[in-house]
């Protein structure tokens, strides 16, 4: 259930090993797509799409199909709503679905990122009260969080090991059986619950420390330190230590979410995690420290940013990926555009961008358009752009990422 960035590799993983697989979603334009031989996800393309057919996959929108399977799992999103918090409103609904038409001996898994407590206390009662079967008795319920990392050629669903944690240990030992068919290895946590945290601690270990190094970037510009060559020196020690790098804030699907999730059950039991909040709010506020640099550049440069034309290069969440979900690159446009900034991008994974409804220009030419504007911003150093060109094209230029340190470019 549900065939976006967790739900189709999945599928894909699934064909492979020798399993029919039916993809439902409720949005008719993928199922229209997937059915055309047409893939929407970068990770899975046309020519893994037509194995997966070949081998009887299809794509429906039809909840009836639920009754024909063995095992179903819910990748559907688990986004914030518009107060910051989490809204479990489609992993409900998707709850309801399949206890409409489950039958006894199904394992339902859930692999959308929630917080502990989710796959036990939301999830199994709409399960039970919709099919009149008891989890753990009648049928296997349990939770395992995905693991999917948009563009890496080096890990995917195989060779990532794959965490379940169940209701019951006999519904953790059914979704351990059934994930090994899938995956090289599996992990068995104590339940559903440690498995469900141990997800958004990975990303929230990311976050913290993400958000360490950014605070470290803004005190050090401030005081006169070089941060990335403090960066440098501590990642020389071959112990003790995991380099994290500065940038103009965090995006994709996980590390903007899953700390809110994180932070919002702690809160709930009245155990805030204040080191977590703390770190979100850094991270948050890269986007505006982006934009005090770029005033402050400006202003150095006789300029106003009300008025002067900007240039984003590179405006993906992530290096070499065509993900532009939750990228930072949003809100420093949005607060460009409140400054009074007339902002253009070039991103060659970016054919078309809008924020808030508004498309942002596009350059196709990135030596002309750097030529033409007042400031370029550096955000993404994708591998196909000339990045060390940019010092010679651009007559002011702010580079986010480290990677023109010692040209005439201004570092984050």
């Amino acid at each position: 259930m549900g065939l976006g960035y967790t739900g189709l590799p999945l599928a894909r993983e699934a064909c492979a090993s020798g399993m029919r697989v039916i993809g439902l979603d409720e949005n008719s334009a993928v199922i229209a797509a997937l059915e055309s031989g047409r893939s929407h996800i970068s990770d899975v393309t046309d020519a893994d799409l037509a194995r997966m057919r070949s081998r009887g996959f299809r794509a429906t929108a039809d909840p009836g199909l639920l009754a024909e399977a063995a095992v179903t799992v819910v990748c559907v999103p688990t986004p914030l709503d518009e107060a910051g918090q989490p809204d479990l409103t489609q992993v409900r609904t998707a709850a309801r679905t399949v206890g409409a038409h489950l039958k006894p001996g199904t394992l339902v898994v859930l692999e959308s990122t929630s917080y502990p407590g989710t796959t036990d206390g939301v999830v199994r009662p709409l399960l039970e009260e919709a099919s009149g079967l008891t989890a753990g008795r009648d049928f296997a319920l349990a939770f395992s969080p995905e693991r999917i990392d948009p563009g890496n050629e080096h890990f995917g669903i195989r060779n990532t090991p794959r965490v379940v944690g169940g209701c019951t240990p006999g519904c953790t030992a059914a979704a351990a059986g059934f994930f090994r068919r899938l995956c090289d290895r599996v992990v068995e946590a104590g339940s559903a619950r440690e498995a469900e945290l141990a997800k958004l601690l990975e990303n929230v270990y990311r976050s913290v420390n993400i958000a360490l190094v950014n605070e470290l970037a803004v005190t050090a510009s401030a005081l006169g330190v070089d941060v990335w060559d403090a960066l440098d020196c501590a990642g020389s020690k071959p112990f003790g230590y995991q380099r994290f790098h500065p940038g103009p804030g965090v995006g994709g699907h996980c590390i903007p979410v899953d700390p809110a999730y994180l932070t919002h059950w702690a809160r709930t039991a009245g155990r805030p995690l204040r080191l977590v909040e703390l770190a979100q709010q850094i991270n948050a506020g890269m986007p505006a420290h982006v934009v005090r640099r770029a005033t402050g550049l400006l202003r150095g440069a006789g300029k106003d940013i009300a008025g002067a034309r900007l240039l984003l290069v590179g405006v993906t969440y992530k290096r070499d990926s065509r993900d532009l979900r939750s990228t930072p690159a949003a809100p420093l446009t949005r607060l460009l555009r409140e400054a009074g900034a007339h902002v253009g991008y070039h991103d060659p994974y970016a054919d078309a961008w809008t924020v808030d409804g508004v498309p942002v220009p596009r350059a196709t030419r990135l030596r002309e358009a750097a030529a033409e504007a007042d400031l370029t911003v550096l955000l993404q150093d994708h591998s196909v752009l000339p990045v060390e060109d940019l010092p010679h094209w651009a007559p002011l230029l702010l580079d986010t990422r480290g990677r023109l340190r010692h040209t005439t470019a201004h570092v984050l």
